[in-house]
């Protein structure tokens, strides 16, 4: 294998289980195969083909292996190998006349794209990193003492006492009389006084003419003369 990595002489890409037929990414990969990555691109950026799509982003992602790897530029690079080989087919089922079922095959591939220099020249070994220095662990802090909360100070027994004393000494205030309804009551009571005088008191005791003697006087008398008779 350590051989093998001194001699590298492409930079590769590949997309896994994409859901386009593999007959139809075949016919795609082979317009681009053997041509610099400038061309391939702009093919398959005027190509009318679905798949077309599916493989100018495995082109891309081996064009940025190549740069952010190996340090090389994408424009020098050229297509030396495009490949589509066939994945899982997913079954599913159509309902069709007389109770029947038709199959529906939904093909996947899997795309596969190398970049080489002109002339197979040796790709570079990958260039090393550094690893990302790990921020320093933050230092326990010390547990500070909580602060207890202050209380109120206490009121002293002496103005308690000089307080209690001057609200025992005050003498509670006159309550004064509403004068609306002093007023009220008085002219109701005058008004029941003066009806009570003005009522004729021929009501009580009528009073009995002069001249003309009821009519049980007039007939008394009568039985009287008819008795001495």
């Amino acid at each position: 294998m350590a051989a093998l990595e001194e001699t590298r002489t492409s930079v590769r890409a590949e997309a896994r289980y994409v859901r386009t037929a593999p007959r139809k990414a075949q016919l795609v990969a082979a317009e681009i195969r053997g041509r610099p990555v400038p061309e391939a691109r702009t093919i398959l950026a005027f190509m009318t083909r679905d798949a077309a799509r599916d493989v100018e982003k495995v082109l891309s992602s081996a064009v940025a292996n190549a740069e952010a790897n190996h340090g090389l530029d994408g424009d020098e690079l050229y297509v030396l190998a495009a490949t589509v080989g066939a994945g899982p087919t997913l079954k599913r089922w159509r309902a069709r006349a007389r109770g029947r079922v038709a199959r529906i095959k939904k093909r996947t591939c899997h795309i596969v794209v190398e970049l080489a220099l002109p002339d197979e020249q040796v790709v570079p070994e990958p260039v090393r990193r550094p690893a990302p220095a790990a921020a320093p662990a933050p230092e326990p802090e010390a547990p500070e003492a909580e602060e207890k909360p202050k209380r109120t100070p206490r009121k002293k027994a002496s103005e308690t006492s000089t307080r209690s004393v001057e609200a025992a000494t005050e003498k509670p205030k006159p309550k004064r009389a509403t004068r609306k309804k002093a007023e009220t009551v008085e002219p109701a009571k005058s008004r029941a006084k003066k009806s009570t005088e003005d009522e004729p008191k021929a009501a009580t005791t009528r009073e009995k003419p002069s001249g003309s003697t009821s009519k049980t006087s007039s007939r008394k008398p009568k039985k009287t003369e008819e008795s001495e008779s």
